[in-house]
């Protein structure tokens, strides 16, 4: 026996899940079915539930690529064969 169920999803997730449901032969009250079954039969989420944390360097790093992505001197590249050109040209 089956229950309809109604949940609310943020448009954009449904879209992505169900482009990744359909590549794995799923529709998405099978694939919540096989989350839900997950859930009773290991007594809670099937994965853990966490903050990233990222250590000082990874933090700085990150601190440094948003530094230069908002740069408006530093260049910027289109494509892999631009990279590779200006690469080739140092």
């Amino acid at each position: 026996m089956t229950t309809p169920t109604q949940i609310r999803i943020d448009s954009e997730i449904k879209k992505q899940a169900n482009e990744l449901f359909s590549t794995l032969g799923l529709d998405m009250s099978t694939a919540v079915n096989l989350f839900l079954y997950q859930c009773v039969l290991r007594g809670g989420l099937p994965f853990n539930v966490e903050q990233p944390r990222y250590n000082d360097e990874t933090l700085e790093a990150m601190a440094e690529a948003m530094r230069i992505s908002k740069d408006p001197n530093v260049k910027g590249y289109t494509s892999m064969e631009e990279v590779k050109k200006a690469l080739m040209e140092d």
